[in-house]
């Protein structure tokens, strides 16, 4: 496994992805589970933030108190599906900036081809959390990195719920330097480009779509 693969073992969290798994579990379940499992991501990726103290006053006392270093953080969602992680994580980092990356795969040649693109314009000397359940070919990952890279951004790490280790590949292949945090890399792609055994279609179970 790469170093820049951290898969999050807690407990909790594979208890709750699990659950997603299973064909049975309704869409508003299906969405639930996502928002929990969004918060406990958040708090393990942001493990490594630095922090800087500043003088406050306590009803007590005045101290030096730890807070988050720097600039704001920016959560890109690449739509559909990515949007089911804003709601957890914005619950935990509710000061963050956030912005869309609209792209669709193409069912013929699996290329990820882009329809949208709204982030915030000050990604200069932010770090950057690009958000998609499920990370397959790596396509979408790899067009969605390529722009925001373009913006300048301090530092860039993808979230995921499920990784291929043929996404992985693609992924590492153009931008060795993302770091990837998933619940799990899975076995293979199939003949279609799902993950398996993967959760079927992320953005279909969390919309009630088909």
């Amino acid at each position: 496994m790469s170093p820049e693969v951290h898969v999050v073992s807690h407990p909790l969290v594979q208890h709750k992805l699990s659950l997603m798994r299973r064909e049975t579990t309704s869409v508003s379940q299906f969405r639930q589970l996502l928002e929990e499992i969004s918060m406990l991501l958040a708090y393990e990726l942001t493990r490594d933030f630095p922090l800087s103290t500043e003088r406050i006053k306590t009803p007590i006392a005045e101290m030096d108190a730890p807070v988050i270093e720097g600039k704001k953080l920016v959560i890109i969602s690449i739509l559909r599906a990515g949007d089911g992680f804003l709601t957890g994580m914005l619950r935990v980092i509710p000061s963050a900036r956030v912005g869309h990356i609209g792209l669709y795969r193409d069912p013929k040649t699996l290329m990820a081809v882009e329809y949208y693109f709204k982030v915030p314009g000050d990604l200069a000397d932010r770090d950057v959390i690009v958000v998609d359940p499920m990370l397959a070919t790596g396509n979408s990952a790899v067009a969605a990195v390529d722009r925001i890279k373009s913006r300048g951004p301090k530092s860039i790490k993808l979230m995921c719920l499920l990784a291929a280790p043929e996404g992985i590949k693609t992924l590492h292949e153009t931008h060795p330097d993302v770091p990837v945090w998933t619940c799990a890399v899975d076995q293979k792609l199939n003949e279609k480009g799902y993950i398996v055994p993967g959760l079927g279609d992320a953005g279909d179970r969390l919309f009630g779509t088909k």
